[in-house]
């Protein structure tokens, strides 16, 4: 009877494990997209995307605004070290297979001034044995936004 339940135990501390590790994984192009902005940072920028990459935001009205993953680069690449502070906590994280879907509430700061926040959610595929942001969709807005560190 031990050693069954030391089993199990050993089972599932492995699959907890195994799931943060994972989650680590899935988070890192999408930690890495954010340094790369408030480090001005365009290669880094670039590695977190898949190739074929789309960038979306909801603007007023429902509408769907899509944007260039090469001008969000070029745009990024403008700015000062230090000038674009996304702030985001990952509410899930959801895995199937190669596919990753990661939500994200953020607040953003420009040059240490609030802006705006909304939430992005991130659609990751893994590549090569490493996840890569395949689609992002956001919101915008500048109320009923909460205190995101």
């Amino acid at each position: 009877m031990i050693n069954r339940i030391l089993v199990i135990a050993m089972f599932f501390s492995s699959f907890c494990f195994g799931q943060g590790s994972e989650n680590k994984e899935i988070e890192k192009p999408i930690r890495d997209l954010f340094s790369a902005m408030k480090n001005a940072d365009p290669d880094l920028l670039k590695s977190t995307f898949a190739e074929t990459a789309v960038l979306q935001t909801i603007t007023k009205g429902g509408v769907v605004k899509t944007d260039s993953i090469n001008d969000f680069i070029s745009t990024i690449s403008k700015a000062s070290k230090g000038d674009l502070d996304e702030r985001i906590i990952v509410e899930s994280i959801n895995v199937d297979g190669e596919l990753a879907s990661v939500f994200t509430p953020y607040q953003f700061y420009y040059k240490g001034k609030f802006s705006h926040c909304g939430a992005n959610s991130f659609q990751l595929v893994k590549q090569n044995d490493k996840w890569k942001i395949q689609y992002i969709i956001d919101t915008r807005r500048k109320e009923n936004c909460e205190n995101i560190k």
